[in-house]
């Protein structure tokens, strides 16, 4: 087992490999593939699609002087097999272990940290330019890899544009697998199905050319005709004119699994001094006949066995805070008509199927464009419909300038659904929703809210629809909570008091709240009387409950699963600041002036200390270092 793939210590170790032998590397490489996710989720079918392809890469390039960019990163698990890193590889995605993403940390071969999509090719554009400008006399060639899925991204198209004007050597590998996690829409889909049937390669384009270009040019009408004639052959033979009105030599389609293929048309890439968009034709999950199958299932899959060919999962998931949101989504649909759905690519991530499967005249999957999603709710809304916008709170960062310009200036009714916010667990710091709270509270005409528990999602969410103004709705990506109480109705700025404390209060923006209960709890055991607020809306603030609490409380501590830096805390000290009250006696817990790491997503908490445990020990240190005479009334 692993008898070749134990001898890569670098990309080097490849060259003198057979063709024979690294077909075999290929086979133990998606072995390896397999036993990681029989113990962890990890992203499965789309690396399973890229092996050869790493493989032709690798053994064309040399990146050690060579550029590599790989866009939206969750494929390179195949390249950090070759890059040194297979001994480590069994820890990938766990705390203190490989990353899922490139990491220019771990190795000199990743250049970016990329977890969101588009970008590969303006940054490869960029490194060639500057190797040209810095280093003029070192030979080097420039890759860039990306999806069909992403493709689609505006960024890419600003990038060719660019890329096409300056003329400079670039190679960028369109990997064709007919999806993103699942599967992508839009026309540009359409126009590379009809590529990937086209079988006239770079070889027979030129000689098609050159034929063309013996046809007569006669006077009118014939002169009209012929041209005509000639357009409409060169858009059928031709495939890849778009790329190629963009300034890049188009070639392919190319098979994904055929690595002496791959080879060739990677070094006649290579050496051609243009722009080359290389279109590669990969199947998703491939060698793994479930992943093949059924690709989006299998995009990173819940832990799994393999019995008799056979493929059982470890265990269910949990009901989810995401489940939560789909549900109320779903049952709004089926009671008012003018709501609709935008996702960016993410059903699955979503849960959005039964939406899409339901109501597909009001369900929008606009493909890997942010942007594009929150300025066309912003239609939607201005027509009469209530959009909602269902996308993760990492990727929503990419509409910011929309949510400002196309809904918060125009003051229109959207509801934002910012799913997986706070830490996400093993996905890392490219993926953490660690910032919503800071980017959204400046907005004005927003209303931006947290829900404490599963209750108060799907509330919030019938308030949101309800109301005449952009509003936004962050959770996490966890099993869904509620907490046994008596829940008061949802009003705007309105926090819930849910247990009152003669000594200090814990001020909980959203799914903390547990967490502060049971730290409330386990306070008063020791005979510390600590109350908790749901603080529920991050803006507009109850600073009637919350002043009151800072007032009255010998301290306060307010708890967050986001970035410290403006978020609900700030807003608290803000408040407290312009109604002149004193803070001294006021600590924020969340997440600290950093990049936070992949772990579990409960390993995070503890580290961060926005665990119970973590929450109890910050309110122990304020009692301690309160004297008596700092109890007094404020």
């Amino acid at each position: 087992m692993d008898e070749l793939l134990r001898q890569i210590c670098s990309p080097n170790d490849l060259k003198g490999l057979s063709q024979k032998q690294l077909v075999a590397l290929a086979a133990e490489m998606r072995e390896a593939l397999c036993r990681l996710v029989s113990t962890r989720s990890a992203h499965f079918a789309s690396n399973l699609g890229v092996i050869e392809l790493t493989l032709a890469l690798h053994t064309t390039f040399d990146f050690r002087q060579d550029r590599l960019v790989w866009d939206t990163g969750h494929q390179v698990y195949a390249h950090k097999m070759l890059t040194g890193r297979y001994p480590e590889f069994g820890t990938i995605r766990t705390k203190g272990g490989l990353m899922g993403y490139p990491n220019p940390a771990e190795s000199p071969y990743d250049l970016f940290m990329t977890g969101h999509a588009g970008c590969s090719v303006s940054s490869a554009l960029g490194l060639r330019c500057g190797d040209d400008l810095v280093t003029p006399d070192v030979p080097r060639h420039t890759v860039a890899v990306i999806g069909d899925g992403a493709f689609p991204s505006g960024i890419v198209f600003e990038a060719m544009n660019n890329a096409g004007g300056l003329e400079r050597e670039l190679t960028v590998v369109l990997n064709d697998n007919k999806m993103s996690i699942c599967p992508r829409v839009g026309s540009m889909g359409d126009y590379l199905d009809r590529l990937r049937m086209t079988p006239f390669y770079a070889g027979l384009k030129s000689e098609v050319q050159k034929l063309l270009g013996k046809v007569p040019v006669v006077g009118d009408p014939v002169e009209r005709f012929l041209s005509q004639m000639k357009a409409s052959v060169k858009a059928g033979l031709l495939g890849g004119m778009l790329f190629e009105e963009l300034g890049f030599r188009y070639i392919g389609p190319v098979d994904g699994h055929n690595i002496p293929q791959l080879q060739k048309y990677l070094a006649m890439a290579r050496d051609y001094e243009l722009p080359v968009l290389l279109h590669v034709v990969t199947e998703k999950g491939h060698g793994f006949e479930p992943a093949e199958e059924d690709p989006t299932s299998f995009h990173a899959p819940a832990p799994f066995r393999r019995e008799n060919g056979a493929v059982s999962f470890n265990k269910a998931p949990r009901h989810a805070y995401t489940d939560v949101a789909r549900d109320s989504i779903l049952d709004a649909m089926h009671r008012n008509p003018r709501v609709a759905v935008i996702t960016a690519a993410m059903c699955q991530g979503n849960k959005l199927e039964p939406i899409r499967e339901q109501f597909p005249e009001r369900f929008f999957d606009v493909g890997i464009c942010e942007s594009h999603a929150v300025a066309f709710a912003a239609g939607l809304a201005k027509s009469g419909m209530r959009p909602v916008v269902d996308i993760y709170s990492t990727f929503m960062q990419r509409s910011y300038d929309q949510i400002f310009q196309e809904v918060a200036l125009q003051d229109l009714p959207i509801v934002l659904m910012l799913d997986r916010a706070g830490v996400v667990g093993p996905d890392g710091p490219t993926h953490h929703g660690a910032f919503d709270l800071t980017y959204l509270r400046p907005l004005p005409n927003l209303v931006v809210m947290a829900p404490g528990d599963a209750w108060d999602l799907a509330a919030m969410f019938e308030f949101a629809l309800a109301h005449d103004h952009p509003t936004a709705i962050r959770y996490p990506k966890a099993p869904a909570e509620t907490l046994p109480r008596e829940p008061a109705p949802i009003a705007l700025g309105a926090a819930e008091r849910i247990e009152p404390g003669a000594d200090a209060t814990l001020l909980a923006c959203g799914a903390v709240l547990p967490a502060c209960v049971e730290a409330a709890a386990a306070l008063r055991a020791e005979g510390l009387d600590i109350g908790v607020v749901n603080a529920r809306f991050v803006k507009p603030l109850d600073t009637e409950m919350i002043l009151e609490a800072i007032r009255q409380s010998r301290f306060v501590v307010t708890v967050e699963e986001g970035a410290l830096m403006g978020g609900f805390g700030s807003a608290v000290l803000e408040a407290a600041c312009d109604a002149g009250l004193d803070t001294s006696h006021v600590r924020r817990l969340g997440i600290p002036d950093r990049f936070i790491e992949h772990a579990t997503r409960q390993e995070l908490l503890e580290d961060l200390g926005l665990d119970a445990a973590g929450i109890a020990r910050a309110c122990r240190q304020m009692a301690a270092r309160l004297t008596p005479i700092d109890a007094r009334v404020r």
